[in-house]
């Protein structure tokens, strides 16, 4: 294999050309394109002047004639009809943008509409305005990418480091993708089903919602073929941003697949597969970052389209759409059936947030509750630390499948690889560790052997489920009617309601009605006054309604429930307030409390059991209980570590202070 880490150094060092028009984070939207196009022009040098002698035979026909015979000439899925090649272009320094442009332009289409995602015009005009054009063709120029000196897997190895480098800029949230970790992702994907990806010239299909620069793919093939060399692996991907989307487009075409499979666009808001099922999916969405930008066309899928569509398990907040890739992967995986006996697998790599953000009956409750009630979820690999180059967050490997082995099925598998690391030589960014691969194959073996150690536990699905249930408890109140809780109705809204106006512009004749009825209720309050306690609601309220009544107040329902606010307090030798007629207790929403049970158990025998032993007179409101689904990973791995002794820490620190006179004495003498 060539040494492709120099050719990258070789393609960077180029930046320095750049310096001063460009800031260090802008480089790539230079060195990326360019490398694309240098790749380019290597890959067709040998059929270039077959291809310019076909193009003036066949330029008559109709475009799509004349590409099919000109890409049969240039041997690969695309060609260029320029006079012009890299070497060409140096030989004219004064035309040096119009001639490039020349040069991009005759590219088949395929191959020109990637340039055009980069928005590389721009550039070339900037370049040129700032005289570095020239010297920047003439160092890529320098740099030798043909085929036969660096391969297709060796030039996705350059663009991957490339696109690394750039990254390192990325917003949060955009997380490229350490190959190691990708190649642990694929294992984990691919586990078990070597009976099928062993077979003699198998094809597969393996699709990513999230592609950036097609890295998973590439990947992945390379993966397989260490097991099956016949095998195929039919890449599909959907990608966001145009830069990543034109890599990822470059590389496929250059490797000769299917450019066609790599499309543009949101994921979430346009489908660009939207009748198509794959046998793998493999994803790294992005991290806590707001979906508001797709939240109407999201919403409306999820409300007209339910289960049919690809979000009708839930929503989680706004502020996180991981949960959203993850149901949009679900939806695109190949049912079971006689044609199809595998289903489909998918790997993806999420932080924490997705396994227990979100109260039962939340959206992310609800997503996680259909991934497990339909057995989906076939295992869960913590990650270690710092494996990221622009942030050290914690990740987590959801493996999922339509078809579990036998032995898997209702179980859930968590793997703590936390600690399965390297630390590098030297940090990239935020990324500190990597993943050995030995490291990665004993990872696999770990997650394949499903067998209980410490690092593996295996559980029942319905092991992280829980009944959230609503403990209600009694209202209880006494009433009296004193100086102290009558000024208390100053407070209560619809008392002071009574003399404000309702709207703009009144003579002030309904607000000065309204203190009047004000002061009759206080003097009816005045005239009831006697000290008495009431501990019974109903009695009480009788008493006073009968009163205004006599008086002739108009008493509304909130007027009448403000006052016995205002003339009641907490009691609990007092009686229990009913509600309706029937008898019904009214709750104390105050002493509302609720309790998680886990669905394997009896709400009424834990409820006996852990409850009423404390509050006797509470009771269950079983209509709001709510089924919710969490998966509490480091809690299943905790280990305890015993403190350190107050002898031990004492000791220590008189150590310390001893040592800090001893360096204060050495200064001051």
């Amino acid at each position: 294999m060539v040494n492709f880490q120099d050719k990258v150094n070789f393609l960077w060092t180029i930046a320095e050309i750049l310096r001063g028009p460009y800031k260090p984070e802008d480089y790539g939207k230079v060195i990326l394109p360019m490398a694309v196009l240098r790749r380019f022009d290597n890959v067709l040098e040998d059929t270039k002047e077959e291809v310019l002698e076909s193009y003036q035979q066949f330029k008559h026909l109709p475009e799509d004639a004349r590409e099919e015979i000109l890409n049969r000439k240039s041997k690969e899925r695309f060609h260029n009809t320029s006079n012009y090649d890299f070497q060409k272009l140096l030989n004219d320094s004064d035309n040096i943008a119009e001639n490039l442009r020349d040069y991009i332009n005759g590219f088949s289409k395929t191959a020109r509409d990637i340039i055009e995602y980069f928005d590389f015009d721009k550039q070339i005009e900037k370049m040129d305005r700032n005289d570095v054009l020239y010297l920047t063709v003439k160092r890529f120029a320098e740099v030798d990418l043909h085929p036969d000196t660096v391969s297709n897997l060796e030039m996705g190895y350059i663009f991957e480091e490339l696109i690394r480098r750039y990254s390192e800029h990325a917003e949060a949230g955009d997380h490229y993708t350490p190959r190691e970790v990708v190649r642990l992702m694929v294992g984990l994907m691919f586990n078990e089903d070597d009976e099928i990806l062993t077979k003699p010239g198998i094809t597969q299909t393996l699709y990513d919602g999230c592609a950036g620069t097609g890295g998973m793919g590439s990947i992945a093939q390379e993966y397989l073929n260490e097991l099956n060399e016949s095998a195929e692996l039919e890449f599909f991907a959907q990608e966001i941003n145009e830069e990543s989307f034109a890599m990822c487009k470059a590389d496929t075409l250059i490797k000769g697949e299917n450019a066609q499979n790599i499309r543009f666009g949101n994921t979430l808001t346009k489908d660009a597969f939207p009748t198509q099922k794959f046998d793998y999916l493999i994803s790294n969405p992005p991290y806590g970052v707001e979906w508001k930008p797709s939240e109407k066309v999201v919403k409306e899928e999820h409300a007209d389209l339910g289960m049919q569509g690809r979000f009708g398990a839930g929503l989680p907040r706004i502020g996180d759409g991981q949960l959203l890739f993850l149901q949009h992967l679900v939806s695109k995986m190949k049912p079971v059936n006689e044609e199809n006996p595998q289903g489909s697998r998918l790997a993806i790599i999420m932080n924490g947030s997705p396994l227990f953000t979100g109260d039962a009956g939340s959206g992310e409750s609800e997503i996680r509750r259909y991934m497990i009630e339909n057995d989906l979820v076939e295992g869960i690999v913590a990650m270690p630390p710092s494996l990221f180059y622009n942030t050290g967050i914690s990740t987590y490997v959801w493996i999922l499948t339509n078809h579990k082995a036998a032995w898997r099925k209702g179980k859930i598998q968590l793997v703590n690889a936390v600690d399965y690391y390297e630390k590098m030589r030297k940090s990239l960014g935020e990324k500190r560790h990597q993943i050995s691969p030995d490291q990665i194959n004993e990872i696999i073996q770990m997650y394949g052997a499903y067998k209980e150690s410490d690092n593996v536990k295996i559980f029942d699905n319905e092991d992280f489920g829980y009944q959230k249930i609503v403990v209600e408890r009694p209202l209880k109140l006494n009433f009296k009617i004193d100086e102290e809780r009558i000024e208390r109705l100053y407070e209560q809204k619809a008392f002071q309601n009574l003399a404000t106006s309702k709207k703009k512009g009144e003579d002030g004749a309904q607000e000065e009605a309204g203190k009047k009825k004000q002061e009759a209720i206080i003097a009816t309050l005045q005239q009831l006054k006697d000290g008495t306690l009431y501990k019974n609601r109903e009695t009480f309220t009788e008493k006073v309604k009968s009163a205004f009544a006599n008086a002739g107040i108009d008493m509304k329902a909130p007027l009448l429930k403000a006052v016995l606010a205002a003339l009641s307090e907490k009691d609990e030798t007092a009686e229990v307030c009913v509600k309706n007629k029937k008898g019904d207790v009214e709750p104390d929403p105050d002493l509302r409390d609720t309790e998680n049970v886990s669905i394997k158990e009896d709400i009424h025998d834990y409820f006996e059991r852990e409850v009423m032993p404390h509050v006797p007179d509470a009771w269950v409101d079983e209509e709001k209980t709510k089924i919710g689904y969490e998966i509490p990973f480091a809690r299943h791995f905790y280990q305890y570590q015993e403190l350190r002794s107050s002898e031990e820490i004492k000791s220590e620190i008189q150590e310390l202070e001893e040592s800090i006179l001893e360096k204060l004495k050495k200064v001051m003498m």
